[in-house]
């Protein structure tokens, strides 16, 4: 028996999210706890299941903020580093009409960034089902270190090894380095969580299934699932496809979270059942339920503290009649 389900490693930051405009018409922005790697933690905690974060965050008042936010869902904050000469990274986020996003970070440097191979707690990896990254911890070359060193060790011990490339452009210096960065995930992970745009701008591929041949011919990744927004999503496993339709929503508000909340459901499903022997009908469930808790989120400001639980998706569910998936 693990201590953790899930163990994450990466960026804890705050998301500055649009909110109106004040009386002499200045957009107002509400400071959201956010992260990928952490909303993830934070959908699992909703879930009931035991997390732990690994990061840095700076040792000012947003800093503290965020390791509050962390610990008021649930997720373990013992190996979260504070920062003492570096602050806290910031992302602005402008939301569209449709619930689209466009980002601005202010994170030259910033404290998650300051991550070395030091402070990667080699024992709680270990002593983790599922350990979890993403590409925003391998922009530089210490925080990069410390991602690759927490990756050999879950490797050593026998941790299944979840990825989502995550990719943001705008925080790396050439794209080749983003690919190769997205490579090296690719080539050690057994679940793999990746967008439609990602999968088309890493394969050259429009075709999803294309695209997704494209990665197992190189990696042979067991469990791939491809996020597609309002087109649903597919898991590739075992030379299967299952595609599931996906939950629209007429009050979306926007998107942050919706694909970190979706992947969060995945490794919920699998550290419930297990990576192996699952059917047709097993990925059906997994993408339907991950479809309904990632709807839910775009109806609401951040991610990370509102998360759904499980009685909320199951509602959801009920309510749709848990919408058919289309398997081919």
């Amino acid at each position: 028996m693990k201590r953790y389900d899930v163990t994450a490693l990466g960026e804890l930051l705050i998301d500055f999210t649009e909110n109106g405009k004040s009386p002499q018409g200045n957009p107002l922005f509400e400071a959201n706890p956010g992260g990928a790697p952490c909303n993830v933690l934070a959908m699992l905690a909703k879930l009931g299941h035991r997390t732990a974060f690994i990061g840095k965050v700076g040792n000012d008042f947003l800093g503290v903020q965020l390791k509050a936010g962390i610990e008021e869902v649930g997720i373990d904050s013992s190996f979260l580093c504070m920062d003492d000469q570096i602050h806290t990274t910031l992302a602005f986020v402008h939301t569209a009409e449709d619930g689209d996003r466009d980002f601005s970070f202010y994170r030259n440097p910033g404290a998650d960034m300051m991550l070395t191979k030091e402070d990667v707690p080699e024992k709680v990896i270990q002593d983790s089902t599922v350990f979890h990254f993403g590409t925003l911890s391998m922009t530089h070359d210490g925080v990069r270190e410390a991602t690759k060193e927490a990756v050999c060790i879950a490797e050593k011990a026998g941790t299944l090894i979840s990825f989502d490339p995550n990719l943001r452009p705008p925080l790396w210096k050439s794209l080749d380095d983003a690919k190769e960065a997205v490579l090296y995930g690719l080539a050690h992970c057994q679940i793999l969580k990746i967008s439609d745009n990602e999968i088309q701008w890493l394969t050259g591929e429009e075709d999803y299934s294309k695209g997704v041949e494209w990665i197992n011919e190189r990696y042979h990744i067991p469990l791939v699932l491809v996020s597609m927004g309002k087109q649903g999503s597919r898991a590739y496993y075992n030379n299967m496809m299952v595609e599931a339709a996906p939950f629209l929503q007429k009050d979306t508000i926007e998107t942050t979270g919706a694909g970190d909340t979706f992947c969060g459901c995945v490794l919920h499903y699998i550290c419930e059942h297990g990576i192996c022997n699952l059917t047709k009908d097993n990925l059906r469930e997994m993408l339907v339920y991950a479809n309904a808790a990632a709807s839910l989120i775009t109806t609401r400001k951040g991610a990370l503290r509102v998360m759904p639980d499980s009685k909320e998706v199951e509602e959801m569910l009920a309510h749709y009649g848990c919408i058919a998936a289309n398997d081919k």
